[in-house]
């Protein structure tokens, strides 16, 4: 399989690549580095990095950001942050990129355990997972030959726990093999519509 994963160089992309690049064709695109460059906040830039890449059986993405603040410090342009990147951003993708699917491939997003169980200063990305979550589900219904699409919803990340750990009080990490099967599960996978809750 050709697999095109936009963010392959984050903490949990890295992972993601190492897997896939052992039995399949690996294509990595970042906003900094990568064999491509996207901003997928940018549906322009999304457009030009399909034209380069062409055709490929599977899309995966990890890209995405949202602001991290109490409510009422949050200002319009700080909910637009997500709503740009990690929501319309994940809404381009498949938008443009069911275009550039093989007949039977998939795309699968990624979100997070804010958008079922947000803690303090989460409101902007507990707002964009749940939206993600949403429309994975209900484009799953029109998407045309055979592609589907899923998202990936992890808890905090063994390999971010140092980082993240004051944020997520008594949440168990989850171990990377764990949290890498979930993408396994969406791309080798039949599911479709499906978020794949990886939370415990």
């Amino acid at each position: 399989m050709n697999i095109l994963i936009i963010g392959g160089h984050g903490t949990i992309g890295r992972k993601v690549v190492d897997y896939f690049k052992k039995d399949h064709k690996v294509l990595v695109a970042g906003r900094s580095k990568g064999d491509y460059l996207v901003d997928i906040a940018n549906s322009e830039s999304i457009k030009k990095l399909m034209d380069s890449t062409g055709k490929v059986d599977a899309i995966i993405n990890m890209a995405g950001e949202a602001k991290w603040a109490p409510m009422n410090e949050l200002s319009e342009e700080d909910y637009h942050i997500g709503l740009n990147s990690k929501l319309m951003g994940q809404v381009n993708l498949v938008r443009i990129g069911r275009h550039f699917v093989n007949p039977g491939g998939s795309i699968t997003l990624t979100t997070g355990i804010l958008a079922d169980d947000p803690v303090f200063k989460t409101t902007s990305a507990a707002m964009v997972n749940g939206g993600i979550h949403s429309f994975v589900k209900a484009a799953a219904l029109e998407l045309e030959n055979g592609v589907r699409v899923n998202v990936v919803s992890s808890g905090m990340v063994a390999d971010a726990y140092e980082k993240y750990k004051d944020y997520f009080p008594g949440h168990n990490p989850i171990a990377m093999p764990k949290m890498v099967n979930g993408y396994v599960r969406s791309v080798l996978g039949r599911g479709n519509g499906e978020i794949i809750r990886i939370y415990d």
